[in-house]
């Protein structure tokens, strides 16, 4: 079971690799949307509520249901304490959770040399978490190859 494991790991690796030399200079835009796969356990409801909130913002995403979450965030560059529920990559960038998409497009405009963008946990009031009038604040986060952390935005209520 370990060559297994192991060995998706690196195929992971080597996909992320690909991904991150390849463009970051230009959109991927299929018909007019930005191209987006989503990483997500099968059993995740959120994580469709935030697939279905990007498709309505002039997203095309492309779902990846997986049981080894946990495996493509670590083989992603994912800081364990910015981990939520699902992950995503577009452009060769990681989006990490319940990401506005508004903060996509800002982190795409700027072709910034962060890996990624990140809201950890899953803050009520966010996209694909929202729960009637609640909404807890919470921060957008970017983090770099090395898994240091600084603030990209930040939200009072969303």
């Amino acid at each position: 079971m370990k060559i297994v494991t192991m060995s998706v790991l690196v195929a992971l690796l080597a996909t992320s690799a690909h991904a991150e030399e390849r463009v970051r200079n230009e959109t991927a835009v299929s018909d007019g949307r930005l191209k987006i796969t989503v990483y997500r356990s099968p059993t995740c409801d959120c994580c469709g509520k935030w697939m279905d909130y990007l498709k309505k913002r002039n997203f095309s995403v492309t779902e990846i249901p997986t049981n080894r979450v946990t495996e493509t965030k670590l083989a992603l560059g994912v800081p364990e304490s910015l981990a939520s529920c699902h992950t995503a990559v577009i452009n060769g960038y990681v989006i990490e959770g319940h990401v506005p998409a508004d903060d996509i497009g800002k982190l795409l405009q700027s072709r910034s040399t962060v890996a990624g963008i990140a809201v950890p946990g899953m803050p009520t009031g966010s996209p694909g978490m929202e729960m009637g009038d609640r909404k807890d604040p919470f921060t957008v986060l970017a983090f770099d190859r090395k898994g240091k952390a600084e603030k990209f935005n930040e939200y009072l209520s969303y």
